[in-house]
């Protein structure tokens, strides 16, 4: 009766990437608690998130593709009308203007195009999959640029950065030819005098300590060479866990949001990064499978959108906190402090548990 239950409860959810991601999140808590300081009240703070998350992604697993497929417009018209609102009266916090104030919680309507927007891209192309034509991809372009234009000017370099990656993935698995694609990156390139002009100060500042973070050591650049002595410090096998001085003595800054990535490499050294890479490679892999196995072009490009952007979200962590990028504000996925980031990944693993699981039923009937 109890195992019927249970199965009943989980047979939307797919076991081998849940466990990758419980391992994952399991391993975040860890570093987690190192980097706080040991601060047991930051750890319980986390595991309400995460079990937040976890519930919102177990909802998700059990709603029908078709239904996200229905909602993608109304949810997308939602998210531009929010951020339009942020930009109109919404509340300014050191310096930005991101948020809404409802009186009783301040919402980040960002966030909701996290999902928002590959949603609507993939119910696009879904009625366009015969044979998408330039202007297809033209509209397509249009639908994500206008969220990422509200959200740069609030300004939020690192959500729009992963807004636009999340829509280009949509765009490129929708048959985007390689010829847009390499002239789309010469136009950039000709174009980027005037990108640089329209950036923020701090923008700037952040390119140009890329290049050499030793000209501003105590100020711009101090990130960049404390993560980079903190992952060079941990050698190949690590100081252990607790034990990086880096991050106890304090020199580290956000040690438990940007730059946990430094933290754990240096506790755990090349081995511990070697083994979340792994784990991050194991969560790719079976999202890009369950894409290729996708039953339609709605839910392919929906689930093959958001595991690039989880790859993404990793990819721009660590090479900011290596110094190889400039830094953005991107958390380390399933590792960094914070609920918000862990809800929008977790929903969006729910969609490829709904997407997965669904598929199975519908083939078996």
């Amino acid at each position: 009766m109890i195992s019927q239950l249970l199965q009943g409860l989980f047979k939307h959810i797919d076991s081998f990437l849940m466990g990758c991601l419980l391992f994952t999140v399991l391993v975040g808590l860890f570093v987690l608690y190192s980097a706080s300081g040991q601060n047991f009240e930051r750890v319980s703070a986390q595991l309400v998130n995460i079990a937040i998350a976890l519930s919102i992604m177990w909802l998700v697993a059990n709603v029908q593709p078709q239904l996200l497929e229905r909602i993608a417009v109304p949810v997308y018209l939602l998210g531009v009308l929010l951020l339009l609102a942020v930009e109109i009266f919404g509340h300014i916090s050191h310096g930005a203007q991101r948020w809404l104030d409802l009186g009783f919680t301040k919402i980040q309507p960002s966030e909701i195009m996290r999902i928002a927007v590959p949603m609507m891209l993939a119910w696009f192309f879904s009625r366009h999959e015969a044979s998408p034509r330039i202007i297809d991809f033209v509209i397509a372009a249009v639908l994500l640029l206008i969220p990422v234009a509200l959200i740069m000017k609030q300004p939020d370099l690192g959500t729009a950065l992963l807004i636009s990656a999340s829509g280009f993935f949509v765009i490129f698995l929708a048959g985007l030819s390689w010829r847009f694609i390499v002239g789309g990156g010469i136009l950039i390139g000709a174009l980027t005098p005037v990108f640089w002009s329209m950036l923020h100060d701090y923008q700037r500042r952040r390119i140009e300590i890329l290049i050499d973070p030793t000209q501003d050591p105590l100020g711009a650049g101090y990130h960049t060479i404390q993560a980079t002595i903190a992952l060079g410090s941990g050698g190949m096998t690590g100081k252990g866990w607790l034990n990086g001085s880096q991050s106890q003595l304090d020199f580290l800054p956000e040690r438990t949001t940007d730059f946990i990535f430094a933290v754990f490499g240096e506790e755990f050294g090349m081995a511990g990064n070697l083994m979340l890479l792994v784990l991050f490679s194991l969560i790719i892999g079976r999202g890009l499978m369950i894409a290729a196995q996708a039953k339609s072009t709605f839910t392919r490009l929906l689930a093959g959108s958001i595991t690039l952007t989880f790859f993404t979200y990793a990819f721009v962590n660590i090479g900011m906190v290596s110094g190889i990028l400039p830094v953005v504000g991107v958390p380390l996925p399933l590792i960094s402090y914070g609920g918000t980031s862990m809800v929008s990944l977790l929903l969006g693993f729910g969609i490829l548990m709904s997407i997965q699981t669904h598929k199975k039923l519908v083939a078996s009937g």
